[in-house]
């Protein structure tokens, strides 16, 4: 069982930055790929980002690459997303999960948080 919680939402202006953070629980955080999801207002929740277990392989979703960084520190159970250059669009509630033995491309998760806001708005 991983339990995991994500912090940093917030109000943000558009091109200003934010940083997410997601801890997890338990000793096992190394075998678990991490991803991050969002759920924009009115649509279904989509992938953003994922990264393996060492931290040596990330994957993005087309509308962010460039801007997000997913990251990972093993010693501290904790992901997180560096979001750049933040468009309105990138509104959403955002949802780290959990993905036992994730290497690389497409993220299945076996657990979720319950999500943090990121508002991007003047």
């Amino acid at each position: 069982q991983v339990q995991l919680g994500e912090s940093g939402g917030g109000l943000v202006q558009p091109g200003g930055s934010l940083r997410l953070s997601c801890a997890a629980s338990g000793r096992t955080f190394s075998t678990y790929g991490m991803g991050w999801f969002r759920q924009r207002p009115g649509k279904e929740r989509e992938f953003v980002a994922a990264i393996n277990w060492s931290g040596d392989n990330t994957y993005y979703a087309e509308s962010v690459k460039g801007r997000f960084t997913i990251s990972r520190d093993n010693a501290k159970n904790t992901v997180y997303l560096q979001m750049n250059s933040l468009k309105p669009e990138d509104t959403a509630i955002y949802y780290c999960a959990a993905s036992y033995r994730y290497l690389s491309g497409p993220f299945f998760p076996n657990y979720w948080g319950q999500g943090t806001q990121v508002t991007v708005s003047t």
